[in-house]
Protein backbone atom coordinates (compact mmCIF):
# COMPACT_ATOMS: atom_id res chain seq x y z
CA UNK A 1 0.00 0.00 0.00
CA UNK A 2 1.39 3.45 -0.99
CA UNK A 3 2.04 6.19 1.57
CA UNK A 4 -0.55 8.44 -0.06
CA UNK A 5 -3.24 5.75 0.25
CA UNK A 6 -2.31 5.04 3.86
CA UNK A 7 -2.45 8.76 4.67
CA UNK A 8 -5.84 9.08 2.95
CA UNK A 9 -7.28 6.17 5.00
CA UNK A 10 -5.89 7.68 8.22
CA UNK A 11 -7.60 10.99 7.43
CA UNK A 12 -10.89 9.17 6.75
CA UNK A 13 -10.63 7.31 10.07
CA UNK A 14 -9.98 10.59 11.89
CA UNK A 15 -13.02 12.21 10.25
CA UNK A 16 -15.19 9.23 11.26
CA UNK A 17 -13.93 9.52 14.81
CA UNK A 18 -14.63 13.25 14.90
CA UNK A 19 -18.18 12.66 13.66
CA UNK A 20 -18.75 9.97 16.29
CA UNK A 21 -17.44 12.26 19.03
CA UNK A 22 -19.71 15.06 17.79
CA UNK A 23 -22.73 12.76 17.90
CA UNK A 24 -21.80 11.65 21.41
CA UNK A 25 -21.45 15.26 22.62
CA UNK A 26 -24.85 16.13 21.16
CA UNK A 27 -26.42 13.08 22.85
CA UNK A 28 -24.99 14.14 26.21
CA UNK A 29 -26.25 17.71 25.77
CA UNK A 30 -29.75 16.33 25.21
CA UNK A 31 -29.53 14.48 28.50
CA UNK A 32 -28.76 11.03 27.13
CA UNK A 33 -32.44 10.20 26.62
CA UNK A 34 -32.49 10.15 22.83
CA UNK A 35 -32.97 6.88 21.05
CA UNK A 36 -29.97 5.06 19.67
CA UNK A 37 -27.29 2.58 20.63
CA UNK A 38 -25.64 2.92 24.04
CA UNK A 39 -22.30 4.67 24.32
CA UNK A 40 -19.31 2.52 23.50
CA UNK A 41 -16.14 2.83 25.54
CA UNK A 42 -13.18 3.65 23.32
CA UNK A 43 -13.04 4.13 19.59
CA UNK A 44 -12.40 0.52 18.58
CA UNK A 45 -8.63 0.90 18.23
CA UNK A 46 -6.08 -1.26 20.02
CA UNK A 47 -2.41 -2.19 19.66
CA UNK A 48 -2.63 -3.53 16.10
CA UNK A 49 -3.49 -1.19 13.21
CA UNK A 50 -7.23 -1.84 12.82
CA UNK A 51 -10.52 -0.65 14.31
CA UNK A 52 -13.48 -2.60 15.68
CA UNK A 53 -16.80 -1.25 14.47
CA UNK A 54 -19.99 -2.80 15.93
CA UNK A 55 -22.74 -3.44 13.40
CA UNK A 56 -26.43 -4.00 14.06
CA UNK A 57 -26.80 -7.22 12.07
CA UNK A 58 -24.15 -9.69 10.91
CA UNK A 59 -26.16 -11.61 8.32
CA UNK A 60 -23.66 -10.94 5.54
CA UNK A 61 -20.82 -12.96 7.08
CA UNK A 62 -20.15 -15.84 9.47
CA UNK A 63 -17.15 -17.43 11.11
CA UNK A 64 -18.81 -20.87 11.18
CA UNK A 65 -19.38 -21.47 7.49
CA UNK A 66 -18.34 -25.14 7.79
CA UNK A 67 -20.82 -25.99 10.52
CA UNK A 68 -23.80 -26.50 8.16
CA UNK A 69 -21.96 -29.56 6.84
CA UNK A 70 -22.95 -31.28 10.10
CA UNK A 71 -26.64 -30.79 9.25
CA UNK A 72 -26.02 -31.98 5.69
CA UNK A 73 -24.45 -35.21 6.99
CA UNK A 74 -27.46 -35.81 9.26
CA UNK A 75 -29.94 -35.21 6.45
CA UNK A 76 -27.96 -37.16 3.86
CA UNK A 77 -28.34 -40.28 6.02
CA UNK A 78 -31.99 -39.70 6.92
CA UNK A 79 -31.69 -38.56 10.55
CA UNK A 80 -34.25 -35.76 10.33
CA UNK A 81 -36.82 -37.97 8.63
CA UNK A 82 -36.26 -40.80 11.08
CA UNK A 83 -36.47 -38.41 14.04
CA UNK A 84 -39.86 -37.15 12.90
CA UNK A 85 -41.09 -40.76 12.67
CA UNK A 86 -39.56 -42.21 15.86
CA UNK A 87 -39.57 -39.43 18.45
CA UNK A 88 -42.95 -37.70 18.24
CA UNK A 89 -42.19 -35.54 21.28
CA UNK A 90 -43.87 -32.43 19.92
CA UNK A 91 -47.30 -31.90 21.48
CA UNK A 92 -48.42 -28.81 19.54
CA UNK A 93 -48.28 -27.61 15.95
CA UNK A 94 -46.24 -24.51 16.71
CA UNK A 95 -42.60 -24.61 17.69
CA UNK A 96 -39.58 -26.41 16.26
CA UNK A 97 -40.01 -29.94 14.84
CA UNK A 98 -38.30 -32.83 16.62
CA UNK A 99 -35.85 -33.31 13.75
CA UNK A 100 -34.67 -29.69 13.82
CA UNK A 101 -34.27 -29.69 17.62
CA UNK A 102 -32.14 -32.82 17.37
CA UNK A 103 -30.05 -31.14 14.68
CA UNK A 104 -29.64 -28.08 16.91
CA UNK A 105 -28.29 -30.14 19.83
CA UNK A 106 -25.83 -31.89 17.51
CA UNK A 107 -24.79 -28.52 16.03
CA UNK A 108 -24.29 -27.12 19.54
CA UNK A 109 -22.11 -30.05 20.58
CA UNK A 110 -20.15 -30.06 17.31
CA UNK A 111 -19.46 -26.34 17.70
CA UNK A 112 -18.01 -26.91 21.18
CA UNK A 113 -21.00 -25.94 23.32
CA UNK A 114 -21.16 -27.61 26.73
CA UNK A 115 -24.19 -25.88 28.21
CA UNK A 116 -27.67 -25.18 26.88
CA UNK A 117 -27.06 -21.42 27.20
CA UNK A 118 -24.32 -21.75 24.57
CA UNK A 119 -27.04 -22.07 21.93
CA UNK A 120 -27.47 -18.30 22.21
CA UNK A 121 -24.00 -17.85 20.66
CA UNK A 122 -25.08 -19.78 17.58
CA UNK A 123 -28.42 -17.98 17.52
CA UNK A 124 -26.67 -14.60 17.38
CA UNK A 125 -24.67 -15.68 14.31
CA UNK A 126 -26.93 -14.21 11.66
CA UNK A 127 -24.81 -15.54 8.81
CA UNK A 128 -25.00 -19.10 10.14
CA UNK A 129 -28.79 -18.84 10.55
CA UNK A 130 -29.00 -17.57 6.99
CA UNK A 131 -27.01 -20.55 5.69
CA UNK A 132 -29.23 -22.98 7.61
CA UNK A 133 -32.37 -21.22 6.45
CA UNK A 134 -33.83 -20.93 9.95
CA UNK A 135 -33.24 -19.56 13.43
CA UNK A 136 -32.00 -21.43 16.49
CA UNK A 137 -34.28 -22.16 19.46
CA UNK A 138 -33.69 -20.46 22.79
CA UNK A 139 -31.91 -22.22 25.63
CA UNK A 140 -35.26 -22.65 27.38
CA UNK A 141 -36.80 -24.29 24.31
CA UNK A 142 -33.83 -26.65 24.03
CA UNK A 143 -34.15 -27.46 27.73
CA UNK A 144 -37.86 -28.21 27.34
CA UNK A 145 -37.00 -30.55 24.47
CA UNK A 146 -34.56 -32.54 26.63
CA UNK A 147 -37.03 -32.61 29.54
CA UNK A 148 -39.52 -34.46 27.33
CA UNK A 149 -37.22 -37.49 27.50
CA UNK A 150 -37.89 -37.65 31.27
CA UNK A 151 -41.64 -38.30 31.26
CA UNK A 152 -44.04 -40.16 33.53
CA UNK A 153 -43.23 -43.46 31.83
CA UNK A 154 -39.55 -43.14 32.75
CA UNK A 155 -40.34 -41.97 36.29
CA UNK A 156 -42.46 -45.12 36.77
CA UNK A 157 -39.70 -47.26 35.26
CA UNK A 158 -37.13 -45.81 37.67
CA UNK A 159 -39.43 -46.42 40.64
CA UNK A 160 -40.05 -50.03 39.56
CA UNK A 161 -36.33 -50.71 39.05
CA UNK A 162 -35.53 -49.22 42.44
CA UNK A 163 -38.17 -51.39 44.11
CA UNK A 164 -36.80 -54.56 42.47
CA UNK A 165 -33.29 -53.65 43.60
CA UNK A 166 -34.42 -53.10 47.19
CA UNK A 167 -36.15 -56.48 47.22
CA UNK A 168 -32.85 -58.07 46.21
CA UNK A 169 -30.91 -56.05 48.77
CA UNK A 170 -29.11 -54.06 46.06
CA UNK A 171 -28.51 -50.31 45.95
CA UNK A 172 -28.01 -49.85 42.22
CA UNK A 173 -30.47 -50.41 39.38
CA UNK A 174 -30.84 -49.84 35.64
CA UNK A 175 -34.32 -48.64 34.63
CA UNK A 176 -35.99 -49.64 31.38
CA UNK A 177 -35.94 -46.88 28.79
CA UNK A 178 -39.13 -45.06 27.89
CA UNK A 179 -40.54 -44.69 24.38
CA UNK A 180 -38.73 -41.38 23.84
CA UNK A 181 -35.27 -42.81 24.58
CA UNK A 182 -36.02 -45.94 22.56
CA UNK A 183 -37.03 -43.74 19.65
CA UNK A 184 -33.80 -41.77 19.95
CA UNK A 185 -31.89 -45.07 19.95
CA UNK A 186 -33.61 -46.01 16.67
CA UNK A 187 -32.50 -42.69 15.21
CA UNK A 188 -28.85 -43.15 16.22
CA UNK A 189 -28.60 -46.80 15.19
CA UNK A 190 -30.38 -45.96 11.95
CA UNK A 191 -27.64 -43.43 11.23
CA UNK A 192 -25.02 -46.13 11.85
CA UNK A 193 -26.69 -48.58 9.47
CA UNK A 194 -26.96 -45.92 6.76
CA UNK A 195 -23.49 -44.40 7.20
CA UNK A 196 -21.44 -47.62 7.61
CA UNK A 197 -19.41 -48.29 4.48
CA UNK A 198 -19.14 -51.96 3.40
CA UNK A 199 -16.33 -50.99 1.04
CA UNK A 200 -14.23 -50.14 4.07
CA UNK A 201 -14.79 -53.45 5.88
CA UNK A 202 -17.42 -56.17 6.16
CA UNK A 203 -16.18 -57.15 9.61
CA UNK A 204 -17.62 -55.86 12.86
CA UNK A 205 -15.41 -55.84 15.96
CA UNK A 206 -17.46 -54.38 18.82
CA UNK A 207 -15.55 -52.74 21.68
CA UNK A 208 -17.44 -52.43 24.98
CA UNK A 209 -16.53 -50.06 27.80
CA UNK A 210 -18.00 -47.89 30.55
CA UNK A 211 -16.85 -44.40 31.51
CA UNK A 212 -17.38 -42.13 34.51
CA UNK A 213 -18.89 -38.68 33.98
CA UNK A 214 -18.48 -36.32 36.91
CA UNK A 215 -21.54 -34.32 37.89
CA UNK A 216 -22.36 -32.13 40.86
CA UNK A 217 -26.11 -32.32 40.33
CA UNK A 218 -28.03 -33.19 43.48
CA UNK A 219 -29.54 -36.25 41.77
CA UNK A 220 -26.14 -37.69 40.74
CA UNK A 221 -25.07 -40.87 42.55
CA UNK A 222 -21.60 -41.59 44.02
CA UNK A 223 -19.25 -43.62 41.81
CA UNK A 224 -16.28 -45.86 42.57
CA UNK A 225 -13.69 -43.11 42.04
CA UNK A 226 -14.99 -41.17 45.02
CA UNK A 227 -17.00 -38.45 43.31
CA UNK A 228 -20.56 -38.21 42.05
CA UNK A 229 -21.93 -38.57 38.55
CA UNK A 230 -22.94 -41.14 35.96
CA UNK A 231 -21.34 -44.22 34.42
CA UNK A 232 -22.78 -44.94 30.95
CA UNK A 233 -21.78 -47.86 28.73
CA UNK A 234 -21.03 -47.57 25.01
CA UNK A 235 -20.29 -50.12 22.28
CA UNK A 236 -18.12 -48.97 19.36
CA UNK A 237 -17.84 -50.62 15.93
CA UNK A 238 -14.04 -50.51 15.58
CA UNK A 239 -13.72 -50.96 11.79
CA UNK A 240 -16.22 -48.17 11.04
CA UNK A 241 -15.43 -46.00 14.11
CA UNK A 242 -19.14 -45.66 14.86
CA UNK A 243 -20.98 -46.01 18.18
CA UNK A 244 -23.61 -48.72 17.77
CA UNK A 245 -25.51 -48.66 21.08
CA UNK A 246 -25.21 -47.16 24.55
CA UNK A 247 -26.86 -47.42 27.94
CA UNK A 248 -26.98 -44.49 30.37
CA UNK A 249 -26.47 -45.43 34.01
CA UNK A 250 -26.22 -43.81 37.42
CA UNK A 251 -22.76 -43.46 38.92
CA UNK A 252 -23.33 -46.14 41.56
CA UNK A 253 -24.11 -48.86 38.99
CA UNK A 254 -21.12 -51.23 38.77
CA UNK A 255 -19.53 -51.46 35.32
CA UNK A 256 -20.06 -55.25 35.42
CA UNK A 257 -23.84 -55.05 35.98
CA UNK A 258 -26.18 -56.56 33.34
CA UNK A 259 -23.97 -56.09 30.29
CA UNK A 260 -25.27 -59.03 28.26
CA UNK A 261 -28.46 -57.27 27.00
CA UNK A 262 -26.37 -54.33 25.79
CA UNK A 263 -23.98 -56.68 23.97
CA UNK A 264 -26.81 -58.64 22.40
CA UNK A 265 -28.53 -55.50 21.12
CA UNK A 266 -25.25 -54.22 19.66
CA UNK A 267 -24.90 -57.33 17.50
CA UNK A 268 -28.60 -57.34 16.58
CA UNK A 269 -28.58 -53.85 15.04
CA UNK A 270 -25.59 -54.45 12.76
CA UNK A 271 -26.32 -54.23 9.01
CA UNK A 272 -27.13 -57.44 7.16
CA UNK A 273 -23.99 -57.22 5.01
CA UNK A 274 -21.62 -57.78 7.99
CA UNK A 275 -19.89 -61.14 7.51
CA UNK A 276 -17.41 -61.46 10.42
CA UNK A 277 -17.94 -60.65 14.08
CA UNK A 278 -15.60 -59.85 16.95
CA UNK A 279 -15.82 -58.53 20.49
CA UNK A 280 -13.38 -56.94 22.94
CA UNK A 281 -13.95 -55.79 26.51
CA UNK A 282 -12.31 -55.32 29.88
CA UNK A 283 -12.99 -57.39 32.99
CA UNK A 284 -16.44 -55.79 33.42
CA UNK A 285 -17.62 -58.37 30.86
CA UNK A 286 -15.76 -61.28 32.46
CA UNK A 287 -18.98 -63.07 33.36
CA UNK A 288 -19.83 -66.69 32.72
CA UNK A 289 -23.15 -66.06 30.93
CA UNK A 290 -21.45 -63.54 28.61
CA UNK A 291 -18.65 -65.99 27.82
CA UNK A 292 -21.17 -68.75 27.14
CA UNK A 293 -23.30 -66.55 24.87
CA UNK A 294 -20.29 -65.40 22.87
CA UNK A 295 -18.95 -68.95 22.54
CA UNK A 296 -22.25 -70.56 21.50
CA UNK A 297 -22.80 -70.43 17.73
CA UNK A 298 -26.35 -71.75 18.28
CA UNK A 299 -27.38 -68.48 19.92
CA UNK A 300 -30.58 -66.94 18.57
CA UNK A 301 -30.76 -63.73 16.60
CA UNK A 302 -28.60 -61.93 14.10
CA UNK A 303 -25.39 -63.89 14.79
CA UNK A 304 -26.95 -67.39 14.78
CA UNK A 305 -24.49 -69.84 13.22
CA UNK A 306 -21.65 -67.28 13.22
CA UNK A 307 -18.55 -67.43 15.37
CA UNK A 308 -17.78 -64.34 17.43
CA UNK A 309 -14.06 -64.09 18.05
CA UNK A 310 -13.61 -62.37 21.40
CA UNK A 311 -11.01 -61.30 23.92
CA UNK A 312 -12.00 -60.22 27.44
CA UNK A 313 -9.73 -59.22 30.30
CA UNK A 314 -10.08 -61.89 33.00
CA UNK A 315 -10.20 -61.39 36.74
CA UNK A 316 -6.91 -62.38 38.32
CA UNK A 317 -8.26 -64.91 40.84
CA UNK A 318 -6.06 -66.73 43.31
CA UNK A 319 -6.25 -69.96 41.27
CA UNK A 320 -5.25 -68.14 38.08
CA UNK A 321 -2.41 -66.35 39.85
CA UNK A 322 -0.99 -69.66 41.07
CA UNK A 323 -0.94 -70.90 37.47
CA UNK A 324 0.92 -67.74 36.43
CA UNK A 325 3.51 -68.28 39.16
CA UNK A 326 4.13 -71.84 37.92
CA UNK A 327 5.06 -70.69 34.40
CA UNK A 328 8.74 -71.32 33.67
CA UNK A 329 11.17 -68.45 33.42
CA UNK A 330 12.64 -67.89 29.94
CA UNK A 331 16.02 -69.33 30.96
CA UNK A 332 14.70 -72.26 33.10
CA UNK A 333 15.27 -75.90 32.10
CA UNK A 334 12.46 -77.27 29.87
CA UNK A 335 9.45 -79.02 31.42
CA UNK A 336 6.87 -80.59 29.06
CA UNK A 337 4.06 -80.02 31.59
CA UNK A 338 4.72 -76.33 32.18
CA UNK A 339 4.56 -73.39 29.72
CA UNK A 340 7.35 -70.84 29.45
CA UNK A 341 7.28 -67.04 29.51
CA UNK A 342 7.95 -65.50 26.09
CA UNK A 343 8.96 -61.91 25.44
CA UNK A 344 6.15 -59.68 24.16
CA UNK A 345 7.51 -56.14 24.62
CA UNK A 346 11.05 -55.23 25.65
CA UNK A 347 10.90 -51.60 24.53
CA UNK A 348 9.23 -50.07 27.57
CA UNK A 349 11.27 -47.79 29.79
CA UNK A 350 10.17 -49.09 33.21
CA UNK A 351 9.11 -52.68 32.57
CA UNK A 352 9.18 -55.70 30.28
CA UNK A 353 6.10 -57.65 29.20
CA UNK A 354 6.06 -61.43 28.73
CA UNK A 355 3.24 -63.79 27.77
CA UNK A 356 2.31 -67.45 28.17
CA UNK A 357 -0.76 -69.64 27.71
CA UNK A 358 -2.15 -71.62 30.65
CA UNK A 359 -4.97 -74.15 30.97
CA UNK A 360 -7.81 -72.79 33.07
CA UNK A 361 -11.61 -73.23 33.14
CA UNK A 362 -13.86 -70.53 34.65
CA UNK A 363 -16.58 -71.57 37.12
CA UNK A 364 -18.92 -74.30 35.91
CA UNK A 365 -17.79 -74.16 32.29
CA UNK A 366 -19.61 -76.91 30.35
CA UNK A 367 -17.34 -79.80 29.46
CA UNK A 368 -19.01 -80.14 26.08
CA UNK A 369 -18.36 -76.48 25.24
CA UNK A 370 -15.44 -75.32 23.14
CA UNK A 371 -12.48 -74.81 25.56
CA UNK A 372 -11.44 -71.24 26.18
CA UNK A 373 -7.84 -70.09 26.00
CA UNK A 374 -6.22 -68.05 28.76
CA UNK A 375 -3.28 -65.94 27.66
CA UNK A 376 -1.52 -64.50 30.72
CA UNK A 377 0.86 -61.58 30.91
CA UNK A 378 3.74 -60.91 33.28
CA UNK A 379 4.89 -57.33 33.76
CA UNK A 380 8.36 -57.20 35.32
CA UNK A 381 9.70 -53.95 36.70
CA UNK A 382 13.20 -53.04 35.71
CA UNK A 383 15.88 -52.96 38.41
CA UNK A 384 15.21 -50.74 41.38
CA UNK A 385 11.54 -50.03 40.63
CA UNK A 386 8.35 -51.45 42.15
CA UNK A 387 4.63 -51.30 41.43
CA UNK A 388 2.19 -49.46 43.70
CA UNK A 389 1.57 -52.61 45.81
CA UNK A 390 5.31 -52.98 46.49
CA UNK A 391 5.90 -55.92 44.14
CA UNK A 392 8.24 -56.12 41.17
CA UNK A 393 5.93 -58.41 39.16
CA UNK A 394 2.32 -57.94 38.02
CA UNK A 395 0.06 -60.47 36.27
CA UNK A 396 -2.86 -59.92 33.90
CA UNK A 397 -4.93 -62.37 31.86
CA UNK A 398 -7.05 -62.39 28.72
CA UNK A 399 -9.65 -65.06 27.93
CA UNK A 400 -10.40 -65.78 24.28
CA UNK A 401 -11.85 -68.26 21.81
CA UNK A 402 -9.68 -67.01 18.95
CA UNK A 403 -7.11 -69.14 17.22
CA UNK A 404 -3.55 -68.09 16.50
CA UNK A 405 -0.38 -67.19 18.42
CA UNK A 406 -0.89 -65.73 21.86
CA UNK A 407 1.17 -62.61 21.20
CA UNK A 408 -1.01 -61.70 18.20
CA UNK A 409 -4.15 -62.18 20.29
CA UNK A 410 -2.80 -59.84 22.98
CA UNK A 411 -1.91 -57.15 20.45
CA UNK A 412 -5.39 -57.45 18.89
CA UNK A 413 -6.94 -57.08 22.34
CA UNK A 414 -4.84 -54.02 23.13
CA UNK A 415 -6.17 -52.23 20.04
CA UNK A 416 -9.33 -51.58 22.06
CA UNK A 417 -7.44 -48.82 23.88
CA UNK A 418 -7.09 -46.98 20.58
CA UNK A 419 -10.81 -47.05 19.78
CA UNK A 420 -13.31 -46.89 22.61
CA UNK A 421 -11.06 -44.99 25.01
CA UNK A 422 -10.59 -42.31 22.36
CA UNK A 423 -14.37 -42.23 22.03
CA UNK A 424 -14.76 -41.42 25.73
CA UNK A 425 -12.11 -38.71 25.50
CA UNK A 426 -13.67 -37.08 22.43
CA UNK A 427 -17.25 -37.15 23.70
CA UNK A 428 -16.50 -35.96 27.24
CA UNK A 429 -13.87 -33.36 26.36
CA UNK A 430 -14.95 -32.40 22.86
CA UNK A 431 -18.67 -32.99 22.36
CA UNK A 432 -20.30 -31.92 25.62
CA UNK A 433 -20.82 -35.34 27.23
CA UNK A 434 -18.69 -34.33 30.21
CA UNK A 435 -21.31 -31.77 31.32
CA UNK A 436 -24.81 -32.96 32.11
CA UNK A 437 -27.50 -30.34 31.35
CA UNK A 438 -29.71 -30.98 34.39
CA UNK A 439 -30.55 -33.43 37.17
CA UNK A 440 -33.19 -35.41 35.29
CA UNK A 441 -32.03 -38.90 34.32
CA UNK A 442 -33.91 -39.02 31.01
CA UNK A 443 -32.72 -35.61 29.84
CA UNK A 444 -29.11 -36.49 30.66
CA UNK A 445 -29.46 -39.85 28.90
CA UNK A 446 -30.73 -38.08 25.77
CA UNK A 447 -27.91 -35.50 25.93
CA UNK A 448 -25.30 -38.28 26.19
CA UNK A 449 -26.85 -40.25 23.32
CA UNK A 450 -26.87 -37.13 21.16
CA UNK A 451 -23.19 -36.55 21.92
CA UNK A 452 -22.50 -40.05 20.57
CA UNK A 453 -24.46 -39.12 17.44
CA UNK A 454 -22.28 -36.01 17.15
CA UNK A 455 -19.20 -38.24 17.41
CA UNK A 456 -20.58 -40.46 14.63
CA UNK A 457 -21.14 -37.44 12.38
CA UNK A 458 -17.53 -36.36 12.92
CA UNK A 459 -16.37 -39.92 12.24
CA UNK A 460 -18.21 -40.03 8.90
CA UNK A 461 -16.63 -36.72 7.94
CA UNK A 462 -13.15 -37.84 8.95
CA UNK A 463 -13.17 -41.30 7.37
CA UNK A 464 -15.48 -40.93 4.40
CA UNK A 465 -15.77 -37.32 3.22
CA UNK A 466 -12.76 -35.22 4.20
CA UNK A 467 -9.20 -35.58 2.79
CA UNK A 468 -6.96 -38.26 4.41
CA UNK A 469 -5.14 -35.74 6.62
CA UNK A 470 -8.32 -35.43 8.74
CA UNK A 471 -8.73 -39.16 9.44
CA UNK A 472 -7.38 -38.93 13.00
CA UNK A 473 -8.49 -35.36 13.68
CA UNK A 474 -9.78 -34.63 17.19
CA UNK A 475 -12.90 -32.46 17.71
CA UNK A 476 -10.77 -29.38 18.36
CA UNK A 477 -9.00 -29.78 15.02
CA UNK A 478 -12.27 -30.35 13.15
CA UNK A 479 -13.58 -27.06 14.53
CA UNK A 480 -10.36 -25.20 13.76
CA UNK A 481 -10.02 -26.42 10.17
CA UNK A 482 -13.52 -27.43 9.04
CA UNK A 483 -16.34 -25.91 11.07
CA UNK A 484 -14.97 -22.44 11.88
CA UNK A 485 -14.53 -21.10 8.35
CA UNK A 486 -14.92 -17.45 7.45
CA UNK A 487 -17.42 -16.70 4.67
CA UNK A 488 -19.16 -13.67 3.25
CA UNK A 489 -22.73 -14.24 2.05
CA UNK A 490 -24.28 -12.84 -1.09
CA UNK A 491 -27.62 -13.42 -2.79
CA UNK A 492 -28.10 -13.50 -6.54
CA UNK A 493 -31.55 -14.39 -7.75
CA UNK A 494 -32.83 -17.26 -5.63
CA UNK A 495 -29.40 -18.54 -4.61
CA UNK A 496 -27.39 -17.81 -1.49
CA UNK A 497 -23.64 -18.01 -2.03
CA UNK A 498 -21.05 -18.45 0.72
CA UNK A 499 -17.79 -16.91 -0.49
CA UNK A 500 -14.89 -18.82 1.14
CA UNK A 501 -11.19 -18.43 0.36
CA UNK A 502 -10.08 -20.63 -2.52
CA UNK A 503 -7.18 -22.26 -0.64
CA UNK A 504 -9.55 -23.16 2.23
CA UNK A 505 -12.06 -24.80 -0.12
CA UNK A 506 -9.32 -26.78 -1.88
CA UNK A 507 -7.59 -28.00 1.28
CA UNK A 508 -10.84 -29.18 2.89
CA UNK A 509 -12.23 -30.54 -0.37
CA UNK A 510 -15.50 -28.74 0.34
CA UNK A 511 -16.84 -28.85 -3.22
CA UNK A 512 -16.40 -32.63 -3.53
CA UNK A 513 -17.66 -33.14 0.02
CA UNK A 514 -20.91 -31.26 -0.56
CA UNK A 515 -21.40 -32.89 -3.94
CA UNK A 516 -21.16 -36.34 -2.33
CA UNK A 517 -23.58 -35.34 0.43
CA UNK A 518 -26.01 -34.05 -2.16
CA UNK A 519 -25.79 -37.36 -4.02
CA UNK A 520 -26.37 -39.34 -0.82
CA UNK A 521 -29.31 -37.13 0.16
CA UNK A 522 -30.97 -37.64 -3.20
CA UNK A 523 -30.37 -41.38 -3.05
CA UNK A 524 -31.84 -41.69 0.46
CA UNK A 525 -34.57 -39.05 0.15
CA UNK A 526 -37.33 -41.57 -0.53
CA UNK A 527 -35.67 -44.52 1.21
CA UNK A 528 -34.59 -44.76 4.84
CA UNK A 529 -32.34 -47.72 5.64
CA UNK A 530 -34.30 -50.00 8.00
CA UNK A 531 -32.85 -50.69 11.44
CA UNK A 532 -32.65 -54.40 12.31
CA UNK A 533 -34.88 -55.33 15.22
CA UNK A 534 -32.87 -55.51 18.39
Amino acid sequence: MSRKKMRREQLEMERVRELEEAVERKRRRLGGDCAGPPAVEGDGRGVLPFRVQPVADGVDATGRAGLPVVVEVLRAFGVKKRAEECLRLKKRQRGFPDGELLEDVVLLQAAGGEHLDDIEVLGQDGGLCRMLGRKFPSADALGDYLHRFHDEELVASIAAAQKRAEEKGEKSYIPEENAALRGLAEVTTGFVCAAADPARSRSATLDHDATVIESHKQEAKPHYKGGRGYQPVAVLWAEQDLVVVDQFRDGNVPAAKDNLPVIQRAFEVLPAWVEEFGFRADSACYEEKILQWLSDTNRTGRTHGHEIGFTISADMTEALRKLCEKVLAPDAPPDPDRPRWQMLDDTRLDETVEWAEVEFAPGDWPKAAWPLRYVVLRFVRRQGKLYADGSAVKYLAVVTNKKGPGDEIIRWHWKKAGTIEHLHDDTKNGYGAGHMPCGEFGANAAWYRMSLLTYNVGSVLRHRLLPPEFENAKPKRLRFLVYNLLATLTTHGRYLTARIADWVVRRRGLLALRAELRRLFRANRHHVVPVPAG
